[in-house]
């Protein structure tokens, strides 16, 4: 049986089948609502059933209270629907809408696995079925194991225009179950099934003004693909990326950042080191990202600027704090935030 849900104030309507959850059939149709995790851990979802029956499948607290549940209050990642509903969505993005691309599942094959630093390695799939993907820079996968039992998701670091690859930069974590299999199981020729493409930390074709990139460790995947993109359609505005690291040796791809300023007028790369050695005789930024982001942005400015942050979620809430109390919009802020694992 299928249910209309009509999505308030943007006056979309969509159906859902009761077998999946609002957000499940909006990624089959296409229609790009905000979500993070996907796993009723981040309240990104969150939405207020205006009317309707409709009940929820286990989530976290912290993603939603009981009190808020209570004033009608869902996740739009855990609601199954057992009438026609009218949601009314509390983070939308009407751009974003306009530019979705359906949710689809791909086979495909490992053609290169390679160690970018000590714990970050670059995957490369191939795609076979179908043998090209349309996604926007900053998009993320869903990538399975090979026995299917569990996934995790990555943004792609490589450009929309290599449709028939994937590229992701992945980050080694000691007991990680994927990242353990990538980096010690997983070889050239295994297959993966890949679902998706997720996300709304997209640029904006019709935007103006300088574009900040924020980012640590594999949190570069996502900004790393929207840099190139500009790069490859000669996007004529300034952009800054910021990039956190603990010491030298995490830092990867400083030649890449060199040629694409000569190629992207307009193009800084500011590394911070917010542990460096003695050995690294480092002299570049030093501290926290979010205190050299501080220092380095005009609050004159800061409301004509565009905001990309990728990263653990503690370094994405702070770096969005110093934005906002130096004038940047929220409407000018995007990010993709990094969930634990819940299995």
């Amino acid at each position: 049986m299928s249910y209309k849900v009509t999505l308030e104030p943007v006056g979309l309507e969509m159906e859902v089948q009761d077998d999946e959850t609002i957000l499940e059939a909006a990624f089959r149709q296409g229609i790009a609502l905000m979500h993070g995790c996907k796993e009723g851990q981040c309240s990104t979802c969150k939405s207020l059933l205006v009317d309707g029956d409709a009940e929820m499948e286990r989530y976290s607290t912290f993603a939603l209270n009981d009190y808020e549940k209570e004033d009608g209050y869902v996740l739009l990642c855990k609601t199954k629907a057992y009438s026609d509903l009218t949601v009314e969505l509390l983070q939308f993005d009407e751009e974003a809408l306009k530019v979705s691309v359906p949710i689809k599942n791909f086979s495909t094959t490992v053609v290169n696995i390679e160690s970018l630093t000590h714990d970050i390695r670059k995957l490369t799939l191939k795609l076979n079925q179908p043998e090209e993907i349309k996604f926007h820079s900053g998009q993320f996968v869903d990538l399975y194991a090979p026995d299917k039992t569990y996934y995790r998701s990555y943004s792609m670091s490589n450009t929309p225009s290599q449709s028939d690859r994937l590229e992701f930069m992945i980050k080694i974590f000691k007991g990680g179950k994927f990242s353990t299999l990538v980096d010690e199981q997983l070889k050239v020729g295994d297959d993966i099934e890949v679902r998706g493409p997720f996300g709304n930390c997209i640029r904006r074709e019709e935007n103006t003004g300088d574009i900040v990139l924020i980012g640590g460790g594999s949190g570069m995947a996502p900004l790393w693909s929207i840099l190139n993109d500009m790069a490859e359609k000669n996007v004529k505005r300034n952009v800054t990326f910021f990039y956190g690291a603990r010491s030298k040796r995490d830092l990867f791809y400083l030649e890449k950042f060199q040629e694409i300023a000569t190629c992207l007028d307009g193009f800084r790369f500011i590394p911070a080191l917010s542990e460096p050695l003695l050995e690294d005789d480092w002299d570049g930024e030093a501290g926290l990202i979010t205190d050299v982001l501080e220092r380095s942005i005009n609050h004159e400015t800061a409301n004509q600027l565009e905001a990309f942050l990728c990263g653990p979620g503690p370094m994405i809430d702070a770096a969005m704090a110093v934005l906002r109390q130096k004038g940047v919009t929220v409407d000018r802020i995007f990010f993709d935030k990094f969930v634990p694992a819940t299995n």
